[in-house]
């Protein structure tokens, strides 16, 4: 292991969250990073990445530790070697955000394969990859938590997001089971459905939403805090909504 590894049993906990260079990753990751965790981000863009980090590093004010790596969520074999890199430099995860994704958009007779491959890869596969290699690790610390950043298209999706939508519908299930799995092992496991969140990803997608209809990714960044630090408020297993109040119940 490096000589620089940071204990995760120093007092500050370590959360690790996966595409965090913008939208709901890196308002995550400055929360956290305000509240002294130590915090590792994911991103594929180096460039990006350390912009973001500079971002973080300023609003934690030198309470915690903030690192990068620069890896591929739609690529497997990075979500674990993420997982490698984060415990080797930290000794501990505390807490994981399952946030990276890929939305593609269209009809569903014209996706093509290359489309459907990267949205596996990236919703599914590298998050039952990257939780399959925590979990082992939050099972011999005997504590964790994980927050899975679903979305309100897993109940309730439109004409061209069936892939995205089915995807997200899954993450509810194994944040369910894993619920269930987890609980004699103090590790808890939420599911955050927002509804439209006003991020780059969003209006690439959609430049002309309303964005007074949108939900800020603040106000996710608020509920995953809560989900970790509020227990006895938000029920473990159960997916929690953040909506604009202007949006249909």
């Amino acid at each position: 292991m490096s000589q620089n590894k940071i204990q995760g049993t120093d007092g500050a906990p370590v959360v690790l969250i996966t595409g965090g260079t913008s939208g709901i990753g890196l308002a995550t990751a400055t929360l956290f990073a305000e509240q002294g965790y130590h915090v590792a981000i994911c991103a594929r863009n180096q460039e990006r990445l350390t912009m973001a980090i500079e971002k973080i590093s300023q609003a934690s004010g030198g309470r915690g530790e903030v690192v990068g790596f620069q890896r591929d969520m739609a690529d497997p074999q990075d979500a674990v070697s993420l997982h490698d890199a984060v415990l080797e430099r930290f000794g501990t995860i505390d807490v994981l955000v399952n946030n990276a994704s890929s939305a593609p958009q269209g009809s569903f007779e014209t996706m093509s394969d290359e489309t459907f491959e990267t949205m596996v890869n990236t919703n599914i596969r590298s998050v039952f990859y990257l939780t399959q290699s925590v979990w082992r690790s939050m099972l011999k610390q005997g504590r964790g938590v994980i927050v899975n950043i679903s979305s309100l298209a897993a109940v309730d999706p439109f004409p061209g997001f069936s892939l995205y939508g089915s995807s997200k519908a899954w993450l509810d299930i194994l944040t369910h089971v894993l619920a269930a799995e987890g609980q004699s092992s103090d590790i808890r496991v939420y599911s955050i459905r927002p509804g439209a969140v006003e991020t780059p990803m969003l209006r690439g997608l959609f430049p002309d939403f309303p964005a007074e209809q949108c939900v800020q990714p603040a106000e996710v960044a608020h509920m995953i805090w809560r989900c970790v630090n509020e227990p006895d408020q938000l029920e473990t297993g159960t997916p929690h909504h953040v909506t604009n109040q202007k949006d249909p119940p």
